[in-house]
């Protein structure tokens, strides 16, 4: 590749995380979920450093690291940011990624955007309650939907039933 090619291939792609809008995942609820807004200074001294490094900076945890890739029990998870419930345990599933996958969430409780850091586009999603990353949706997930919602598990709590 050379230096022309590269530099009107970056040129092109700039706009594309601008065109890109945030939206909500699931549009059948009608309930409006209230946002929490905190300064960094307020997450950092809430969260640990690895929570604050995926939910504020949208970090990703190291893949097999969370206990919550192997919890079976009936319960719910919940964002680990401001407790939002985003997950029913009976939409996870074992995807053999390493991190805790769902094939679907709680409506209304997660937006999507277009994340474009490595180069391709991927759907992420965030709290809608307090805008902390969770994770990426991916096309390879099992039936109903489809869809692998792979979330990190430091920004996952999970309560049990």
């Amino acid at each position: 590749m050379n230096r022309r090619y590269f530099l009107i291939t970056c040129a092109a792609l700039a706009p594309l995380p601008f065109i890109a809008s945030r939206s909500y995942a699931n549009k059948t609820s009608t309930s409006v979920i209230m946002t929490i807004n905190k300064s960094d200074a307020e997450w950092k001294k809430l969260l640990t450093p690895l929570q604050y490094d995926i939910l504020r900076q949208e970090g990703t945890e190291r893949a097999g690291s969370s206990p919550l890739n192997h919890e079976k029990r009936s319960g719910q998870y919940t964002c680990a940011g401001c407790d939002l419930p985003l997950f029913d345990s009976e939409m996870k599933f074992d995807s053999g990624t390493g991190w805790p996958s769902f094939y679907t969430s709680i409506p209304k409780a997660l937006e999507t955007k277009l994340d474009f850091k490595l180069i391709f586009p991927r759907k992420e999603y965030h709290c809608a309650r307090c805008g902390g990353h969770q994770g990426h949706i991916f096309s390879d997930g099992p039936q109903p939907t489809g869809e692998r919602w792979c979330n990190n598990g430091a920004a996952l709590k999970f309560i049990p039933t």
